[in-house]
């Protein structure tokens, strides 16, 4: 049996590896590190406001470095390298992609392409919870953003990912 990965788990570990286990949750080496030399933390509570008050500290090239550690929706591998848990993070999280028509799929693939071209990142959304019509209304919408307008919001929908992915870090055997 793995064992238990909670606050004293976390606060236990090194620098270096609690950065590794904040990368798994947010790709933003700058985040993981700023977030592993905070420690110790007394509650998941106070890691998810913690990790938040980081997040929106940091540069629009912090930003980003943790999207290049998503796959694009509808995709299982991001254009960096990432760790296991991360990689089946996503799947979980864009699991609403798997039961749509592959007309949806299609659409999702061409806008995703064309939301990169225009913004010069991948479409980020908080997936969980959402299908594959959901996400694609939503990056049709977000399709009609400037620059400007968009990646505060794509920093929004990371900083979602990241408090969920904090949640099954830390509350996994």
């Amino acid at each position: 049996m793995q064992p238990v990965h909670d606050l004293v788990w976390l606060n236990s570990l090194n620098a270096e590896e609690a950065a590794k286990a904040f990368l798994k949750c947010c790709g933003s080496t700058r985040w993981a590190g700023l977030m592993s030399n905070d420690r110790p933390y007394t509650t998941l509570e106070d890691v998810v406001k913690h990790a938040g008050q980081i997040w929106f500290s940091l540069t629009a090239a912090d930003w980003l470095e943790a999207f290049r550690s998503h796959p694009k929706i509808g995709e299982k591998k991001a254009s960096q390298d990432v760790a296991a848990q991360s990689q089946r993070w996503s799947s979980q999280e864009q699991s609403g992609v798997t039961e749509s028509t592959p007309e949806t799929i299609d659409s999702l693939a061409t806008l995703n392409r064309a939301y990169e071209e225009k913004f010069g990142f991948i479409f980020i959304i908080c997936a969980t919870g959402k299908t594959a019509g959901e996400m694609l209304e939503a990056l049709k919408e977000r399709l009609q953003h400037n620059y400007d307008t968009e990646l505060p919001l794509a920093a929004a929908e990371q900083g979602k990912i990241t408090e969920l992915r904090l949640k099954k870090l830390l509350t996994s055997t």
